[in-house]
């Protein structure tokens, strides 16, 4: 079984993800950087030469891949739910859980990040808010959902920890 976590941008995939994989002695994996290594350049390479849909392209090769695999926490981007095939891809094999957090808590935890090629704009915060909007209905693909915004990192763990004990996909 795999555990992918999804959501924003800045609401704590990848942090979250690394204890979570720890703590079960599962692989964890940043989609992200799978990406960068099945193409070869950083992200914000990808997205000034080819664009956000050849980017989208790569990424849903990867999720296929990965998705294939067992016994991985998996910390996606936050544009993964952006196709449903990323998602079906996903929960082939495990169980989708969306992190979320306040529009102004992601500003915080990502306004010094360079690495952040879609909030390069005069205004952040307005962006992240516009694309929260856009993505709302898209971040409703699971029932799984926990609001970040003012739980630590271990209390967050523990919630999913919760969550996969009482899931359809529980280890027998």
């Amino acid at each position: 079984m795999n555990i992918s976590l999804i959501g924003f941008m800045g609401t704590g995939k990848s942090s979250v993800g690394q204890e979570l994989a720890q703590n079960l002695d599962y692989k964890f994996v940043d989609l992200d950087e799978e990406i960068v290594k099945e193409d070869g350049r950083p992200i914000p390479d990808i997205f000034a030469e080819d664009g956000e849909d050849y980017f989208r392209d790569v990424e849903t090769k990867v999720t296929e891949k990965i998705g294939s695999r067992d016994n991985q926490v998996i910390a996606t981007g936050g544009g993964v739910i952006l196709r449903d095939q990323n998602i079906a891809n996903l929960k082939q094999n495990g169980i989708v859980i969306l992190l979320q957090a306040t529009p102004e808590e992601i500003y915080n935890r990502t306004k010094d990040d360079d690495n952040r090629p879609l909030l390069e704009v005069e205004d952040p915060l307005a962006k992240i808010n516009s694309l929260l909007e856009e993505r709302k209905e898209s971040y409703q693909c699971t029932p799984y959902q926990i609001d970040t915004t003012e739980l630590s990192i271990e209390e967050v763990v523990k919630k999913i920890e919760e969550i996969v004990a009482g899931s359809e996909f529980r280890e027998k």
